[in-house]
């Protein structure tokens, strides 16, 4: 498919972007989005050197905390003008973008981890802020419930506040991490929703817009 604008989407950097420089086409994507976890328990600069790595393959970034990224790694993105975390931003006209960022509670005491109703009420906050979009991405670093791309083993361990929130306002696409496990593609009625996994392992996603709607295509390096 030809697509008039795509975007790349990575997540669970986990400290390592080494492979954000061999994504095909890289440089020609309108930008780059970050679903969350840059770091392993890091702080501002080890999410400065993983952002610096990505802006070398291409200038545009967007970005939010995971579960394991830290407060102060959230604060120095949103005075860089680089959060998505509880806002609206616009990726190009027409085209919007919500993310969430942290993750519900983990059995591991990590260190960004919210209670699932916050993260659905970010998401909510966020959607005040929106415009007039004829498509919309929605970034949560916690896959939604229920679905393909949360599940460890048999057991599916992500968001069911995220989940409420597709049903109800059904996003063109919905692009997470968090379950490194649950490297997949799957729908929750019309929004394809979408887990690369980990960017160590070679997971990305290409998110496509052609014509007035976003489509997603996950991708191994």
């Amino acid at each position: 498919m030809q697509y008039d604008k795509f975007w790349i989407g990575i997540g669970d950097i986990h400290d390592d972007p080494a492979n954000a420089a061999r994504i095909p086409d890289v440089a020609e994507a309108a930008g780059i989005i970050i679903s969350g976890d840059l770091t392993t328990n890091g702080g501002v600069d080890a999410a400065r050197r993983v952002v610096d790595a990505v802006r070398r393959v291409n200038p545009v970034v967007f970005a939010q905390i995971g579960n394991m990224d830290t407060a102060g790694v959230h604060r120095w993105l949103e005075d860089e003008g680089l959060s998505i975390h509880g806002r609206a931003r616009e990726l190009a006209p027409g085209v919007g973008l919500l993310g969430v960022g942290c993750s519900g509670p983990t059995p591991f005491g990590t260190p960004s981890e919210l209670p699932d109703e916050r993260l659905g009420e970010l998401l909510d906050q966020a959607l005040t802020q929106a415009g007039q979009w004829e498509a919309m991405l929605v970034v949560s670093h916690d896959p939604p419930h229920g679905t393909g791309v949360d599940m460890i083993g048999q057991r599916h361990v992500g968001s069911r506040a995220v989940r409420a929130f597709v049903e109800r306002v059904q996003p063109d696409v919905c692009l997470s991490g968090h379950i490194h496990e649950s490297r997949a593609l799957d729908f929750v009625g019309r929004t394809a929703l979408v887990n690369p996994g980990m960017l160590a392992q070679g997971g990305y996603a290409v998110i496509g817009l052609a014509g007035r709607s976003l489509t997603v295509k996950l991708r191994t390096l």
